[in-house]
């Protein structure tokens, strides 16, 4: 199994390295992150033991960041194929649980329209449909939104982009929740993950997502 964790608030580092730690339990043979950092994404990803995170240069200056722990199952065990992933012009990132059953498919279609995949997952998809639908419509949750018909299967997937301040997450089928909480300086924070123990010991405050519902969370950060 996988796990997500995304954040919008003022110590995105620290909540997503304590909380992919949580996720741990469920298995993992790769993980990563994703951060807009500035006008742009910047993505951390590796196989092995998350641990090694502590050797990284994980940004502390974000507002809002994504990360997974991956177990494989569309493509191996590489450092290409964990999560995040990211569009042709690395303006949006994507973690993603379950699978989408008709990614060939799309695959094909979307390297005919001249896209470039650099993983052998299913999720990467998803990164290239969403840059499609946001080239037509300049709107990130709407953009996100429109590509769900596309896709078949049971999933859940967060994704960020690089104009949006926020978060949208979709589900159908896995899990995705969401935390609202307040840290300790007062400032609005918001947590979205595959499971509340990632993010329990921040916040009690859960909204647990019914199928085909998508959530928008916003940074509010000065």
């Amino acid at each position: 199994m996988c796990g997500i964790i995304g954040y919008v608030g003022h110590r995105t580092s620290e909540v997503l390295q304590r909380g992919i730690k949580r996720l741990t339990y469920r298995g993992y043979d790769s993980w990563g992150f994703g951060f807009k950092n500035g006008n742009e994404i910047e993505v951390i990803k590796d196989i092995g033991d998350v641990e090694n995170i502590g050797k990284l240069n994980i940004n502390g200056n974000s507002n809002i960041g994504i990360c997974h722990t991956r177990w494989a199952t569309h493509g191996g065990v590489t450092k290409e194929n964990a999560h995040p992933h990211t569009c042709c012009e690395n303006k949006i990132a994507v973690v993603h649980n379950g699978i989408i059953e008709n990614y060939r498919e799309l695959k094909k279609e979307l390297i005919e329209r001249g896209h470039e995949f650099r993983s052998d997952t299913d999720t990467e998809v998803i990164s290239h449909l969403i840059e499609e639908s946001y080239k037509i419509n300049d709107n990130f949750p709407e953009a996100v939104k429109d590509v769900v018909p596309k896709l078949r299967g049971c999933y859940a997937f967060v994704a960020v982009h690089k104009d949006f301040d926020g978060l949208v997450g979709i589900k159908n089928g896995s899990p995705l929740v969401v935390g609202i909480g307040n840290s300790n300086g007062g400032q609005s924070e918001y947590f979205i993950a595959s499971d509340v123990i990632a993010f329990l010991e921040y916040t009690k405050k859960v909204i647990y997502l019914d199928d085909g519902e998508m959530a928008v969370v916003k940074c509010r950060c000065q």
